[in-house]
């Protein structure tokens, strides 16, 4: 039996991404550089932020506009108005509030400060401009995991001598684009998944017996968040400057899922 085993790789010296990029070429790059090849079972973890630059997620806070609404909850929590309003833009609504806080629900479903609306880690600007999530963080993960595949499968039927479809098949990953969140009943950020591409971001372990045969009948496993998080111990939050992990040896569900799957329905929150 082979010994259980996780690897993560961190792809070094990703260029600073700007609008229109090409993530699908930056990360087959990285890849190069690390001599790395993606194989069946790979999950590629992407950070939130370089998917928002890519897709041009930026706003120009100078010329935003506060609105009477965004003024006045500008003035109740202690933030710039300008970018109360690009939160508000980017929000169903506000969950909770108090000084230098806001908890929103995202236009997403998610729940998070500020909408996700950040200003750090923007190159080449001041505070003057803020990032948002991505419109779509399942298409946008379906967009890379399309690329992905089909750039395997390029290089598979160009090393076959004679290619088979089975011979040039592209290898099966999974694509995971995070964000750090809070939790209502933890201290501390933890990355999530916010979209996924080419699995199922949970995995369902109801009617499987136990160790002692006992039916499990209601376990149910975040996987996506698992792996999400497992990648921001390398990813970081600060000056790291490595937004792709490659985590290899991962057992997740296969399947064509979105991380919108993992949002609890308002009739069965207990707590909002």
């Amino acid at each position: 039996m082979e010994r259980p085993q996780i690897t993560l790789t961190a792809l070094r010296d990703i260029p600073e991404v700007y609008p229109g990029d090409d993530l699908v070429q930056i990360i087959l790059n990285g890849l190069e550089r690390e001599s790395l090849t993606l194989e069946d079972g790979d999950v590629v973890v992407v950070t939130q932020k370089i998917v928002s630059k890519a897709e041009g997620c930026l706003v120009d806070l100078s010329t935003v506009t506060p609105s009477p609404r965004a003024l006045e909850l500008a003035a109740a929590v202690g933030k710039d108005p300008r970018l109360v309003e690009v939160i508000l833009h980017e929000s169903r609504g506000v969950l909770r509030q108090r000084e230098g806080v806001l908890i929103m629900e995202t236009r997403h479903g998610w729940i998070c400060a500020n909408a996700g609306v950040d200003r750090s880690n923007v190159a080449g600007t001041d505070a003057e401009v803020a990032l948002t999530l991505p419109v779509d963080p399942d298409a946008s993960a379906r967009r890379i995991r399309d690329g992905l595949i089909q750039a395997t499968h390029s290089v598979a039927a160009t090393q076959c001598v004679a290619a088979t479809p089975r011979d040039a098949a592209a290898a099966d990953v999974a694509v995971i684009i995070t964000d750090s969140h809070g939790r209502a009943w933890r201290l501390a950020t933890v990355n999530l998944a916010i979209g996924v591409a080419g699995m199922h971001p949970i995995a369902d372990f109801r009617g499987q017996p136990d160790r002692f045969g006992y039916t499990l009948r209601v376990t149910t496993v975040a996987r996506a968040d698992e792996l999400a998080a497992a990648a921001g111990m390398l990813s970081g939050q600060a000056a790291e400057g490595l937004p792709i992990i490659i985590i290899r040896g991962a057992d997740w569900p296969r399947g064509d899922g979105t991380a919108a799957e993992m949002q609890r329905p308002v009739e069965k929150d207990l707590f909002r």
